[in-house]
């Protein structure tokens, strides 16, 4: 099996009920800095220290169509490395793979189904270009 097929966490994304009611809340109580998709952490790659990375803590409306095929309130995002090379490997594994790979301007992403039917998000991060995206909306 790969080594590193996943590097870390890119986001933590669930439904509620008001997500601007959610933000706000979480903005004020426990100062995340806020934006219509919830809040960014960055951090530093253990290996190059001079290089960012994000994780991004987003609410969903309850209605969201977004975890289909998925009944979970919830979804996790994994960064990882290579995306294509990693699709490939898991095809080949019989993972279901949802949809097709989608490509914009801060990374690719593609979507699977483990074994209890929760839907993953898989992000191949382009972070200096993510970063110009997001602006002031970290959590540090």
């Amino acid at each position: 099996m790969d080594k590193n097929r996943v590097t870390g966490i890119g986001g933590i994304f669930f439904k509620c009920k008001n997500p601007d009611i959610l933000r706000a809340w979480y903005e004020k109580h426990l100062g995340l800095k806020t934006d219509k998709y919830g809040t960014n952490f960055e951090w530093r790659k253990t290996d190059n220290p001079d290089q960012k990375g994000f994780s991004l803590w987003a609410p969903f409306a309850d209605n969201t169509d977004y975890f289909a095929p998925s009944t979970k309130d919830f979804m996790i995002n994994f960064r990882v490395e290579n995306l294509d090379a990693l699709l490939e490997s898991l095809k080949a594994e019989g993972i279901t793979i949802v949809g097709s790979v989608q490509t914009f301007e801060y990374g690719k992403f593609a979507h699977i189904i483990d074994p209890e039917g929760t839907k993953i998000e898989l992000w191949q991060p382009d972070d200096s270009k993510y970063e110009k995206i997001i602006g002031d909306a970290r959590t540090y």
